[in-house]
C-alpha cells in the first residue's frame, strides 16, 4: 500500500494511502531510503539511481568476496558462482540523479566494460538479469536514524551500502521508536 502523505495530529500520525484511506498509527518509521523525500521533503537527501546486473552461473569462477573501484562508484561480488556487478551513476550524475526506476545504455557499456576487460579479462560470461534500484545518498557519508518529532523517526540515507549496514540501521531504528 502507498503512503501518499503523512500528517502529525495531536494524538497520532496519520498516513494517507494512494487509495484515499487514512490510517492512524502513534508512532511511525519512515524506512524507505531514497524515496524518504516524497514524505519528508525536508531530509538531507536525495535519491540516485543505481543499475546492477548478474550474470549466469560461471564455471570455475575464481575468487570470492565483495570489491569496490573508482571511490566505490563501482562494486562487485560473487554470489555463489556468479558475479553481481553494479554501480557507474558518476558517469551521468544528472540523469541518475532520480528516483525513476530503469536502465541507461552508457552505464550498461560501461558496467560490461568492466565485466569483460578487468573482472574476467579472459573468461565468458554473460548476463541473465538487469535492474536498478533506488539509493538514498546525501553530503555525509552517513545514514540519518532519529526521531524526527515524538512521533515520526526516520532511519534513511544508506548511501548505496543498505545491504551492508540495512540490519544495524534497522536495529538502532527500532530501538530508538521504541524508547521515544
Amino acid at each position: 500500500m502507498e503512503i501518499a502523505s503523512l500528517q502529525v495530529a495531536p494524538k497520532s500520525v496519520e498516513l494517507l494511502t494512494g487509495d484515499g484511506f487514512t490510517l492512524h498509527a502513534e508512532r511511525v518509521l519512515v524506512a524507505t531510503n531514497g524515496f524518504a523525500r516524497q514524505l519528508l521533503p525536508e531530509l538531507n537527501l536525495q535519491a540516485a539511481r543505481n543499475q546492477v546486473l548478474i550474470t549466469n552461473p560461471i564455471l570455475n569462477l575464481s575468487f570470492k568476496g565483495c570489491f569496490h573501484y573508482n571511490k566505490g562508484y563501482f562494486y562487485f561480488r560473487n554470489v555463489g558462482n556468479r558475479i553481481l556487478l553494479g554501480g557507474g551513476r558518476n558517469l551521468d550524475s544528472i540523469a541518475e540523479t532520480t528516483d525513476q526506476f530503469g536502465l541507461t545504455e552508457p552505464i550498461q557499456e560501461a558496467l560490461l566494460k568492466l565485466l569483460h576487460d578487468t573482472i574476467l579479462p579472459y573468461q565468458a560470461a554473460e548476463v541473465e538479469q538487469w535492474w536498478s534500484g533506488i539509493l538514498g545518498i546525501g553530503d555525509q557519508k552517513y545514514p540519518i536514524v532519529r526521531m524526527l518529532n515524538e512521533r515520526v523517526g526516520v532511519a534513511v540515507r544508506m548511501g548505496g551500502m543498505g545491504v551492508a549496514i540495512g540490519t544495524l540501521v534497522g536495529e538502532r531504528a527500532g530501538e530508538m521508536l521504541v524508547k521515544s
